[in-house]
């Protein structure tokens, strides 16, 4: 079993946060650019508004 810590992470494209990979992402990890649904839905704002979570 892996850590949590030992996983790979990636930058949110749109609030900048960093997140860690997830079970279901495994077959779609290399196309995964948003850390939440919120981010997904926000990405047309794009830098000049940062959300606030």
């Amino acid at each position: 079993m892996r850590r949590k810590k030992d996983l790979p992470q990636k930058t949110c494209a749109v609030c900048g946060l960093p997140f860690t990979w997830r079970k279901k992402w495994e077959k779609v990890w290399t196309e995964v650019r948003y850390c939440s649904d919120r981010c997904r839905r926000n990405r047309n704002r794009g830098d000049t508004q940062k959300l606030v979570k």
